[in-house]
């Protein structure tokens, strides 16, 4: 089973994500900030993360910046967020997510996603 780490500061996300990863077989755990994914980053390895742009303590962009210190294999990281420009689009890619998909999202459109990163 993969699983998928859900990093985002909003509750409702976090469920609404949870409830259509777990509905597609793959098991959740979640983080409410940046710094809290990374140590969870730290503990036991992921295969894909669901970012998101704007969280207190550490935003989603200083997240991608720490991800290479982790001792796991690097997971595929999709990026979930209001940020719709172009040039935060391209940013988010050159700092290495591996996909983007906008808010609010739907499980067709997480499920294309996730089958284009090679997670299901």
């Amino acid at each position: 089973m993969k699983n998928c780490l859900v990093v985002d500061d909003s509750r409702v996300i976090r469920r609404i994500a949870r409830h259509i990863l777990e509905s597609l077989g793959i098991r959740v755990t979640e983080a409410c900030d940046g710094l809290d994914a990374i140590n969870q980053c730290h503990k036991a390895p992921h295969d894909v993360v669901l970012l998101d742009w704007n969280m207190p303590v550490m935003s989603g962009m200083e997240f991608l910046q720490q991800l290479p210190t982790v001792d796991f294999p690097r997971p595929k990281v999709i990026f979930c967020t209001t940020e719709s420009s172009p040039g935060h689009i391209r940013a988010a890619m050159e700092a290495g997510a591996d996909e983007y998909v906008m808010k609010p999202f739907d499980r067709d459109t997480l499920e294309s996603k996730l089958q284009l990163v090679g997670i299901i």
